[in-house]
C-alpha cells in the first residue's frame, strides 16, 4: 500500500513539474495565456494591440495520470462556474501542450518553465497605509498574484460570494532587487496597457516585499506571502 501511495505521489509531482510555467496560443490579435504554478492555474485572454481585455478564470488543480482537475475559484464571465470542477486531459509533445475538456481542444506553446525567484502563487498579506503596515488576513476575499518565470497576473476575487473584482497582467523581470512589470492587459482601465512599472523588491522567509509607484502614480508598499 505504501509503495502504491509513493508511486502516486511521484506521478503527481512529475505531472506538476511538466506542466509548470506559462503557455499560450493566439487567434488573430487575441492572446490566450495559461499560467500553471504551485498547483494553481490562471487563464486570461486579451488583445494587447487594441487594449481589450476579454476573459479570465482559474483555480486550484489536482494532478492525475495525463489529466488534472481544476476547482474553479473565479470566472470573470460566468460566476455560476465558481466552485465547480473541470477535468482536463493533456498530452505533452516537445514544447506544446494539448488540452482537451468538454469536447474542446487547444494546443498551447510553452513560454517558460516556471523557474525564478518570484515564480509561484502569492497572496497579498500587508499594505502600507501612512506609516503603518496593515495586515490582510486570509479569507474568501483575496488578491492573488501568479508568476511564472516571465509572466505575471493578479486577480482580486471572493470565493465565497463568487465575485470577481479585477485583474491585470503581462510580462515581468526581477533582477538586482528591481521588479519590473510590463502591463499587457488590465480589466478595469485599458489606458494602463503598455505601461512599465518598476519596484524595489526582495524575498525574505517566503514574504515578497515590493515598493514604488503604482499604475496611477501613487506610492505603493505591499507584502505578499506564498500560497503553499
Amino acid at each position: 500500500m505504501m509503495a502504491a501511495c509513493s508511486l502516486a505521489i511521484a506521478l503527481n509531482t512529475a505531472s506538476q513539474s511538466l506542466l509548470t510555467g506559462a503557455w499560450n496560443f493566439s487567434s488573430g490579435t487575441t492572446e490566450h495565456v495559461y499560467i500553471i504554478q504551485d498547483d494553481y492555474l490562471v487563464f486570461s485572454s486579451y488583445d494587447k494591440i487594441n487594449k481589450k481585455f476579454d476573459n479570465t478564470w482559474g483555480g486550484t488543480i489536482k494532478h492525475g495520470n495525463n489529466e488534472f482537475t481544476l476547482h474553479m475559484e473565479f470566472n470573470a464571465r460566468n460566476n455560476d462556474e465558481v466552485g465547480s470542477d473541470v477535468t482536463y486531459k493533456y498530452k505533452l509533445q516537445d514544447a506544446r501542450l494539448m488540452l482537451a475538456s468538454k469536447g474542446s481542444e487547444s494546443t498551447l506553446t510553452r513560454i517558460d518553465e516556471g523557474k525564478g525567484d518570484l515564480a509561484g502563487n502569492w497572496r497579498i498579506s500587508g499594505r502600507m497605509q501612512g506609516e503603518r503596515m496593515n495586515t490582510i488576513n486570509p479569507g474568501p476575499r483575496k488578491t492573488l498574484k501568479i508568476l511564472s518565470g516571465t509572466r505575471f497576473q493578479w486577480i482580486a476575487i471572493n470565493t465565497e460570494t463568487k465575485e470577481f473584482f479585477g485583474t491585470g497582467g503581462g510580462t515581468y523581470t526581477f533582477k538586482d532587487g528591481k521588479y519590473t512589470e510590463n502591463i499587457e492587459f488590465f480589466s478595469r482601465d485599458s489606458s494602463r496597457v503598455g505601461a512599465t512599472l518598476v519596484f524595489d523588491g526582495k524575498v525574505e522567509n517566503n514574504v515578497w516585499v515590493h515598493s514604488g509607484l503604482n499604475s496611477r502614480g501613487e506610492p505603493l508598499h505591499e507584502e505578499w506571502k506564498r500560497e503553499i
